[in-house]
């Protein structure tokens, strides 16, 4: 099943060797400005411009610009908000811009692995220990995301394959509890290996 976030795929593109500082600051720029400014041509300048990236990451075109159904409705349904506010442009842009930050995001992920992306993020956060904030724990976090959310859909592809075999795929309940059981279990699971190495504290 095809997550938002592709996880990393090896390979040797400008995109895989370049420094995770300078994709950081690309995701920032293809997202930052174009919500920033709310102009429906800068929204779809950032779009092309995050799927070029994806293009010169060299990833399976399939695999980099692929979405879930629940993405391109969740769009549609903020842009028909905008449109019954008689907001065509904010409509494009609210739109576009969820868009451009799930395939810029999906470039960073995809080029670089998890260990990489936690280990900047950490290195970047270490000036914020004056307030009280641990950098470790905050990449702990992002790390555990990282880890949880492959598992959560892997949980929910094997679900429905279940359900599908039974007949009862249209039923709901029948998906989505499995699911919340697995989930609940692996955060249990998870929360019981923190405290055994002692980060269950504040």
């Amino acid at each position: 099943m095809s997550g938002l976030f592709s996880l990393y795929v090896s390979g040797d593109s400008p995109m895989h060797r370049l420094g995770v500082g300078w994709k950081y600051l690309i995701v920032v720029i293809l997202i930052v400005p174009a919500v920033a400014v709310g102009s429906p041509w800068l929204s779809l300048a950032s779009l092309v411009a995050s799927m070029l990236a994806l293009v010169v990451a060299r990833l399976p075109l399939g695999y980099a610009l692929r979405m879930p159904w629940g993405v391109w409705i969740l769009a549609a349904v903020l842009a028909g908000y905008q449109l019954l506010l008689g907001s065509a442009g904010l409509a494009i842009v609210v739109a576009v811009n969820l868009v451009t930050a799930i395939y810029a995001s999906r470039l960073l992920t995809a080029t670089t692995t998890a260990t990489v992306l936690v280990d900047a993020l950490t290195s970047a956060l270490r000036p914020l220990r004056v307030v009280r904030i641990n950098p470790e724990l905050v990449g702990l976090a992002v790390a555990l995301m990282l880890r949880s959310v492959p598992v959560l859909l892997d949980a929910f592809g094997e679900v429905r394959m279940a359900a599908r075999a039974r007949g009862r795929e249209r039923n709901p309940f029948t998906l989505v509890t499995p699911v919340v059981v697995r989930a609940v279990g692996h955060a249990q699971a998870t929360g019981a290996a923190l405290a055994a190495r002692g980060l269950d504290g504040d």
